[in-house]
């Protein structure tokens, strides 16, 4: 964290590349500027300053910095609008008789960044969006070593394994902005890379495996959902129906939406004067419990798959892996709480369309089931599964 003297010298400086000001809470400013900082174009290895509540001349707006505006800058940090998800902190200063916000945001090990599909860099003073050249030289400066198991290389795999017609009509439309793709002089082995994708070796990522693959689970065995429907209360009772749901994560995830449509019953009420139905469950909060058993599940050095059980009075969704990170068993699905063990599938998830804010999904689903009348989801957390 830097001192209150380095931070009187970053503010005085108005043509630094790692030192943005702004006025007022401008969310598209503010995440370009982190995104950038991230992305640490200049190669200075050291945190980036956002100032706010300071006019671009370094001199004081005179901005009433609220817990509301703290909490709005911090939530850049977990929410999915700048992807791979930034380091950065947050806290009040006054320096020279000025209060303000200061964000310092630390260099990632894993560019490019993104805000709202653009990778955004600095050039002097100047914020922008990276040519091609940029990008391909942020991610030559990944640290490959230091990724988590969903963006690292998969041995013996290339981008032979990958369905590139998926990827040019289904993933690259929805993950990068369209001027952006329409711009775009890259080969595919360079956007690849740069999506996290493709290894520096030229392997096949697990996330890009897991998005792209042609046969996922020949690489990654425990790469989908086991559903079974029971008759009764009980495992071992008479099987309704059973799938195997495999495939790219799109597709999964496409799929187990269908499941959960067929499996919804519809309750009649028919006291009132008119017929009334209800669903047995919030559609809302069985996508959401699904989607986050599979975006956060261990996908390393397991064959097991993610189970949903469905019985007469219940659903159970398994999800193998304990909590990660801060989460713990004691925190889990609290608000604000989040960790991520694979970062890179979240993100696709989000790309995807089928997650929203990063961390709130359990949230929402709790909602949902009071909304729809149903008992409040348990949460069995073990350091094995959830």
């Amino acid at each position: 964290m830097l001192s209150i003297e380095e931070l009187r010298a970053r503010l005085a400086d108005l043509e630094a590349d790692h030192v943005e000001r702004t006025r007022a809470l401008d969310s598209r400013k503010v995440g370009e500027s982190i995104c950038a900082f991230a992305n640490d174009m200049p190669d200075r290895r050291a945190p980036g300053v956002l100032f706010v509540g300071v006019n671009n001349d370094g001199s004081c707006a005179n901005l009433a910095i609220t817990d509301e505006l703290l909490l709005n800058l911090g939530a850049f940090a977990r929410d999915g609008r700048v992807t791979p998800l930034p380091i950065l902190s947050v806290r009040v200063e006054t320096i020279d008789g000025c209060r303000m916000a200061v964000v310092e945001v630390v260099p990632s090990d894993n560019p490019p960044v993104k805000y709202d599909g653009r990778v955004c860099v600095r050039r002097g003073p100047q914020r922008g969006h990276a040519t091609s050249d940029e990008e391909r030289r942020l991610t030559e400066k990944r640290r490959w070593g230091a990724l988590p198991f969903d963006q690292q290389p998969v041995p013996g795999t290339s981008i032979a394994d990958f369905d590139l017609l998926r990827f040019r009509l289904e993933y690259l439309p929805s993950a990068i902005a369209p001027d952006v793709l329409a711009e775009n002089r890259r080969d595919e082995e360079d956007q690849l890379r740069s999506l996290r994708f493709l290894g520096q070796d030229g392997r096949a990522t697990a996330v890009g495996l897991l998005v792209l693959g042609r046969d996922v689970t020949f690489h990654l065995q425990g790469a989908y959902v086991q559903f079974v429907r029971y008759d009764g209360i009980a495992m071992g009772n008479i099987v309704r129906d059973e799938k195997r749901v495999d495939g790219p994560l799109a597709s999964q995830l496409a799929l187990l939406d269908d499941i959960t449509d067929l499996n919804i019953e519809n309750r009649s009420n028919l006291s009132g004067a008119r017929q009334i139905a209800s669903p047995t469950y919030a559609k809302v909060a069985v996508q959401e419990l699904l989607r986050n058993a599979i975006i956060h599940r261990n996908y390393e050095g397991t064959a097991t798959p993610v189970r949903l059980t469905w019985f007469d009075d219940r659903i159970e969704i398994l999800s193998p892996g304990g909590p990660y990170g801060e989460v713990t068993a004691e925190n889990f699905g609290k608000p604000g709480v989040t960790a991520y063990r694979n970062p890179a599938v979240a993100e696709a998830a989000k790309a995807l369309g089928y997650a929203q804010r990063f961390g709130s999904g359990i949230a929402r689903a709790k909602a949902a089931l009071e909304r729809n009348g149903n008992p409040p989801a348990h949460f069995d957390v073990t350091p094995q599964f959830v």
